[in-house]
């Protein structure tokens, strides 16, 4: 059956409809990534907090714990657990990147999502193309930190949204070739591309995230979370902003701020999926457009010289027909 041809609000409807449908699923899927980061990082700072308050009591009953270079070297072991946790959480979140994308094409046979350890495995076995690919991704993201590259950043960031995609779709391309293969698909396709991150970062980046934040408020959640940090934050000195024209903040209002900043931040994560699914399905709509241009280009190579002449004919005068006796003789000759 022949693929047909979406517009990007079209794209961005289905991709919305394919994640809710399977929201469950995708919430399982994203838990450890999502999660563990939270909670490795956590653990890292509770224990350092702990670890640093108790310092004095605990050479007092160790004294060989005096010593500035154990001190340091038991800090650092003490926080690798949490690291670990932190960096494999993290490690999978990145993987997520390609494995939806290839999730896309069950959801798009069968409308739901299964096997996701093939699905994360496919992406593994090529870790460190994959790698390459982050290390690109991480070179453009320094260079995007400066002010003077901000707008040259943001054109190249919508030409190179597709690069995972790429990487997923088409084994043989190395990381810079994904780059490259990106930058050719959306070359045309500019203000739809960007019309589509626009639709996708306003609805997971934006919407969702306030519309939670909003509702747990009215709940009273927030304000419980917000005390539960509060003694931890009542520990640091406070800042002296006045000196900047900036009115200080209570410290309710930081632990307040840093737990909304921490439930947006884990829901723009818990979205992966629905960026990915409509990247993917961007990357197919736009694939196919380039596989017809091939084809397209192919049979024109492959013309007979009656044919060409008729088109050169058709561009040059309209649809004008030829004199018959001329069409037959060159048909004559190119027999």
């Amino acid at each position: 059956m022949a693929k047909k041809n979406q517009t990007p609000l079209g794209i961005f409807t289905e991709a919305v409809g394919l994640y809710f449908s399977n929201f469950g699923k995708f919430v399982q899927y994203m838990s450890f990534p999502v999660l563990g980061q939270i909670f490795g990082l956590g653990l890292v700072f509770l224990i350092t907090y702990y670890y640093t308050i108790n310092i004095p009591s605990l050479i007092q009953k160790f004294p060989i714990l005096n010593d500035f270079s154990l001190l340091i070297l038991l800090s650092i072991i003490i926080t690798l657990p949490g690291l670990a946790i932190f960096v494999k959480a993290f490690w999978e979140y990145l993987v997520a990147y390609g494995a939806v994308n290839s999730m896309l094409d069950n959801m798009l046979k069968s409308g739901r999502v299964y096997d996701f350890n093939a699905h994360t495995e496919l992406i593994k076995r090529r870790t460190l193309a994959f790698i390459g690919l982050w290390f690109l991704f991480g070179i453009f993201s320094f260079v995007a930190l400066c002010p003077l590259f901000w707008i040259i950043c943001a054109i190249f960031a919508i030409y190179f949204v597709l690069v995972f995609q790429v990487f997923t779709y088409e084994a043989n391309q190395n990381p810079w070739g994904c780059v490259t293969r990106s930058l050719s698909l959306v070359k045309g396709h500019f203000a739809s591309t960007f019309m589509l991150m626009a639709l996708v970062g306003a609805l997971s980046y934006i919407f969702i995230p306030q519309l939670v934040i909003k509702l747990l408020s009215l709940c009273g959640a927030n304000n419980f979370l917000a005390n539960l940090i509060l003694p931890l934050l009542n520990q640091l000195p406070d800042l002296n902003l006045q000196a900047y024209g900036i009115e200080p903040l209570s410290k309710t209002d930081i632990a307040l701020f840093t737990i909304e900043t921490f439930i947006a931040q884990i829901l723009i994560q818990y979205t992966l999926p629905l960026r990915s699914i409509l990247w993917g399905l961007w990357y197919k709509e736009l694939n196919s457009h380039s596989c017809e241009k091939s084809e397209n280009k192919s049979k024109s190579k492959s013309k007979k010289p009656s044919e060409k002449l008729m088109e050169e004919s058709h561009k040059k005068y309209g649809k004008k027909k030829l004199d018959n006796n001329i069409l037959r003789r060159a048909m004559e000759k190119n027999e």
